[in-house]
């Protein structure tokens, strides 16, 4: 998961860790193993989870977890050189070497395993195998049925193929390779095609494979379905997602409910700006509804949610400050 440049609260507290090794895992994409540099164990995170990772010049990018969370000493990315991306990527690559220190935040999951699936299936293109990699490590040690299906372009094009390919007691790894033609790869709505009971799918890659996975899981349990994206989708891949969402015109308030203040929303600027402007801070990362580092509780007023994070419980009760907007004229701030 690689996003756009954002800042941080000065509060905010981050690791400071030790490149350990680097490694060459496919074309273009390297895995950064990070570690406490006086050996001390890590803070826990589940599988799913990402981390922000700062670079010079203020870039700050996150990164799936993708080794076993049980595994306490290390964190673990795989990041991809993106030719085309917004720049994070290729610092990373260029910058960071064995021996540096990075600058890294506790690790946050938007993108979380649920207890009660009785089978997953993982479907992940590119270097969307990052969090499904973590995923499989966490069932494998849980005991639940698996089957992961990585799509790429070609053998080059595969990280950690050693370790995927490994026996697995619980699990299946499975590699499609289409050579830059979709329609040569995973037949993915043939696959999604019935829906066995208690099944959940996870999955993530680029934009176009998101659409393929929304479109074939379109019938499924909507509660069985989970993914993340690597950056927000345009118009066209929202719909695919099923969110199409108008966003709300027009100026509003905003409420603090510990003093009473007032701060006005103009139409073409976000809440974080807002409260900004009038002197209220707010941690930002992705600036794109994906990450929810800005995730506010709000008490009263209708929200216009436009992250791509949060589900509908989470929604009756928060917002992302980045891109959020309100229906009503007032939101009140828990702040």
């Amino acid at each position: 998961m690689d996003t756009t440049q954002g800042q941080s609260g000065a509060g905010q507290d981050r690791l400071s860790l030790l490149v350990r090794q680097i490694r060459f895992e496919a074309t273009g994409i390297n895995s950064y193993e990070l570690v406490d540099p006086t050996g001390r164990q890590l803070p826990a995170f589940t599988a799913g989870a990402h981390i922000d990772v700062h670079l010079p010049d203020g870039l700050i990018r996150q990164y799936s977890l993708c080794n076993a969370p049980s595994e306490r000493h290390r964190y673990v990315i795989a990041v991809l050189r993106d030719e085309n991306g917004r720049g994070g990527s290729k610092a990373l690559h260029a910058g960071l070497r064995v021996q540096d220190m990075a600058s890294v935040s506790h690790p946050r999951n938007n993108f979380g395993l649920v207890a009660h699936a009785r089978k997953v299936i993982l479907l992940a293109g590119g270097i969307g195998v990052t969090p499904l990699k973590a995923m499989a490590h966490a069932l494998e040690e849980a005991g639940v049925p698996f089957a992961m299906h990585y799509c790429a372009r070609n053998d080059g094009c595969i990280a950690f193929r050693d370790m995927l390919q490994a026996p697995w007691q619980h699990g299946t790894a499975q590699f499609h390779l289409d050579q830059g033609n979709p329609a040569e790869g995973l037949d993915i709505a043939a696959l999604l095609r019935d829906q066995e009971d208690g099944t959940h799918l996870f999955y993530c890659g680029p934009s176009g494979f998101m659409r393929a996975c929304a479109d074939a899981s379109a019938h499924w349990e909507p509660r069985t379905v989970h993914c993340e994206h690597f950056k927000a989708p345009d118009a066209s891949a929202a719909r695919a997602d099923g969110a199409d969402k108008p966003r709300a015109a027009g100026s509003f308030l905003l409420k603090i409910a510990s003093t009473g203040a007032m701060v006005e929303v103009a139409p073409a600027q976000s809440i974080v700006d807002a409260l900004e402007a009038a002197g209220i801070r707010v941690a930002t990362s992705c600036q794109s509804g994906l990450c929810g580092t800005c995730k506010i509780r709000y008490l009263e007023g209708e929200a216009d949610h436009q992250d791509f994070i949060l589900d509908d419980d989470e929604h009756a009760h928060w917002l992302t400050a980045c891109v959020s907007r309100a229906s009503s004229p007032t939101l009140l701030l828990d702040l």
